[in-house]
């Protein structure tokens, strides 16, 4: 996946080259114009916080379809919590930049950023937006898995499956390693294509933190834990998939400790959905 070195088109404002010409056509040369921008597909869905819209697009006939994120009128706490997180002032726009390019640096493949743009007050922002490329013939795992995994069970097809959950421990690994937690590691917001690789996207909550870098941990594998539907997903299965992603044979005391935090984490989601009338995944 590629991480550009974006031009910055007028002040605050960054596109990748191949987009500058494509937004300059569509007229999205400015903030302004961004914001005003209407042509689009709606996603934005219940719980989604009021200063965030999502939409999406299709930039000409054969373009990559893309996403937008505006965000206007954050809180200025939430905006004094994403600095602290990530050690440093930005907007939300750019936090939705910086993580893409600092995974793909490192072989972590995830979306591509196009675009960008920031509109600052005397302290805080007012307003920002990212645009990222859609991850071509790739779905979500919620969405659809492998094909193996709806098949009738083969020897064949078992090992096909092994594969996919040992690879994907090797995926949730080599993100883990790169110090970043994601903190919405679930099965909607991972990625498998075509060609058999694995993409994590949605990364505006995703950092590196300076403490408690172990319960972040926790509660991505939590979350993939959780969002593994039981009836693809055995408890075997779970248990390859653990060892594999922390490279050993055998459990320790300490993975243990780690597993039991990781099921009370799951079962504290678990209440959490039942009380909203939603389904449990890894139960279902």
């Amino acid at each position: 996946m590629r991480a550009d070195k974006l031009r910055e088109l007028s002040k605050f404002f960054y596109v990748a080259e191949d987009y500058v010409d494509v937004f300059s056509k569509m007229g999205l040369d400015s903030i302004d114009a961004v914001f005003s921008f209407t042509g689009a597909e709606d996603l934005n869905k219940e719980g989604l916080a009021g200063y965030r819209e999502r939409i999406c697009f299709t930039p000409g006939e054969a373009g990559a379809r893309l996403y937008l994120k505006r965000y206007e009128k954050a809180p200025f706490l939430s905006q004094l919590k994403n600095w602290f997180c990530h050690r440093g002032k930005g907007s939300f726009g750019y936090f939705d930049y910086e993580p893409s390019v600092k995974l793909s640096a490192v072989g972590i493949k995830t979306y591509r950023t196009v675009a960008y743009a920031s509109e600052w007050g005397r302290i805080f922002e007012r307003r920002s937006f990212s645009i990222t490329e859609e991850i071509r013939e790739a779905k979500s795992l919620e969405r659809r898995l492998p094909q193996c995994f709806y098949e009738r069970e083969t020897g064949d097809n078992l090992k096909q499956r092994r594969d996919v959950i040992l690879r994907l421990a090797d995926f949730a690994s080599g993100f883990h390693e790169t110090g970043y937690r994601h903190r919405d590691f679930y099965f909607s917001h991972i990625f498998y294509d075509s060609a058999g690789r694995f993409y994590v996207i949605d990364l505006s909550r995703c950092f590196k933190p300076v403490i408690f870098s172990h319960r972040y941990r926790v509660k991505d594998i939590a979350q993939l834990f959780y969002s593994a539907a039981g009836k693809f997903f055995s408890q075997t299965d779970r248990l390859r998939f653990y060892l594999r992603y922390i490279g050993r044979n055998r459990l320790t005391e300490l993975d243990k400790s780690f597993i039991r935090k990781v099921i009370r984490r799951a079962h504290r989601m678990k209440r959490h959905d039942l009380k909203h009338d939603k389904t449990v995944p890894y139960e279902s």
